[in-house]
């Protein structure tokens, strides 16, 4: 069973700015090209490469200033080719968000398979420095946000809504597992405790924004979340 703090490491890498993207882009030259033998890629690494770089684009700096030509350069390839892979700017970007959604959905039912403890996960993810760093620009918090806000393309809050109900679900079925394992509350509404979860994530930002102490209420709004979720037994 992994540790508090190697939990740390690999929720920090999912939720983080370059995500499991990292290890892909490692393996890259500096214009993105593959380098194993600058041979010619197949259609769908062709797309995952874009994907890739579209994503980190996207969550740096945006829907709205991202330009298609800048996830092109990141990868040494023309324009043209973007939009021969995903048609158009607003389907790349729901693109981007799907595979994320997937990225984590994967991730969650891998951690219930593995039998890791739920409580260590929550306190991992509700602590105000991993928020925080959820948030910043390039991260995964950036990017869905994002999407989130976008309105006017159909395929873009499609895409949204439908990561944000997989992640839920996912979500709801690692506090399951939880509560079977004695380690949450036995009453616990595991959905509704999802959307909390995700809602007290989403919000973030505003506390940190609006709050007179910032930090003081998110230890403090951490500490009451875990405390209802986990119930007596975090004070035994």
């Amino acid at each position: 069973m992994a540790t508090k703090d190697e939990l740390s490491l690999v929720v920090t890498k999912l939720m983080g700015k370059r995500g499991y993207d990292a290890d892909m882009t490692e393996q890259q030259g500096p214009s993105g090209r593959a380098m194993a033998g600058r041979s010619r890629m197949t259609g769908p690494q062709r797309r995952e490469s874009i994907l890739v770089a579209a994503t980190e684009v996207f969550a740096e700096v945006g829907y709205q200033r991202a330009r298609t030509a800048a996830v092109a350069r990141r990868i040494g390839v023309s324009e043209p080719v973007i939009f021969q892979n995903f048609g158009t700017k607003a389907e790349l970007f729901a693109a981007a968000v799907r595979r994320r959604a997937d990225q984590i959905c994967a991730w969650l039912a891998d951690f219930v398979a593995r039998q890791e403890s739920v409580s260590a996960l929550l306190a991992t993810v509700l602590d105000p420095v991993h928020l925080q760093r959820v948030h910043t620009p390039g991260s995964i918090g950036a990017l869905f946000a994002d999407a989130s806000a976008i309105t006017g393309e159909p395929v873009i809050e499609a895409a949204s809504q439908d990561a944000t109900r997989r992640i839920a679900v996912a979500l709801a079925a690692v506090l399951e597992h939880g509560r079977c394992a004695g380690e949450l509350r036995a009453d616990l509404d595991v959905e509704a405790g999802a959307w909390w979860l995700l809602s007290l994530t989403a919000s973030q930002k505003f506390r940190r924004a609006t709050a007179p102490d910032s930090v003081d209420v998110e230890s403090r709004l951490a500490e009451t979340v875990l405390d209802f979720l986990v119930g007596q037994r975090r004070h035994d």
